[in-house]
């Protein structure tokens, strides 16, 4: 409830399980004992920016055994001598105020309990087992491509077989080729005659002649 001008809590209602409640920059002066009554188990409470002007005014917050972080920051209590060490010495709860401990050591960004890092901690193992999966289906893949990849590498070397057998056949071809031109050309007609299963003309002249 931040910076919605309000004047007091008295109006909150009962919230036994609310741990942190930010009342920044509001027009709050007074009347805290609420608090105890509605929000027992506050662990965080942030009073920043109000108008809470004395020490005493604060006494309530006593009620408040969960309590171990203030904040007070912009509020006029803050200007008043021995400011840190009267609010640590009224409420001995108080681990942080405004931000720091005692001995001045700064309070961690976040606290765990009160900002429901545990849920944050769950979607992120949730986020990795998606990850898992996708580095399974990405694998999958692999292994598909894998196999075309073998496909492909044996449709090659048949189409090589095929080739060779092709080349040697071109290959008699062209040794028979070469033999009919070491013939004499008489000779090589001939012979093409006989293949062919016809007579030469010089045999049909002698027959006529006969």
């Amino acid at each position: 409830m931040i910076n919605i001008n309000l004047l007091s809590v008295s109006n909150l209602p009962k919230l036994n399980k609310l741990r942190k409640l930010e009342l920044s920059d509001n027009r709050i002066s007074g009347g805290l004992e609420v608090l105890a009554e509605r929000t027992p188990n506050l662990t965080h409470l942030n009073l920043s920016g109000n108008k809470i002007k004395d020490i005493n005014t604060l006494e309530p917050l006593k009620k408040l055994p969960n309590l171990h972080s203030l904040d007070l920051f912009n509020c006029e209590v803050t200007m008043l001598i021995n400011y840190r060490e009267s609010v640590f010495t009224l409420l001995p709860q108080l681990t942080y105020l405004d931000g720091f401990d005692a001995d001045d050591q700064e309070a961690p960004d976040s606290d765990p309990e009160a900002d429901g890092d545990g849920l944050e901690d769950e979607y992120e193992n949730g986020e990795e087992d998606d990850d898992d999966d996708e580095d399974d289906l990405d694998e999958e893949v692999i292994d598909d491509e894998e196999d075309e990849d073998d496909d492909l590498e044996g449709e090659e070397e048949e189409d090589g077989v095929d080739d060779e057998e092709d080349e040697e056949e071109d290959g008699e071809d062209d040794e028979e080729d070469e033999a009919d031109d070491d013939l004499p050309r008489g000779e090589k007609r001939k012979r093409n005659l006989e293949d062919e299963g016809e007579e030469d003309p010089e045999d049909e002249e002698d027959d006529e002649d006969d």
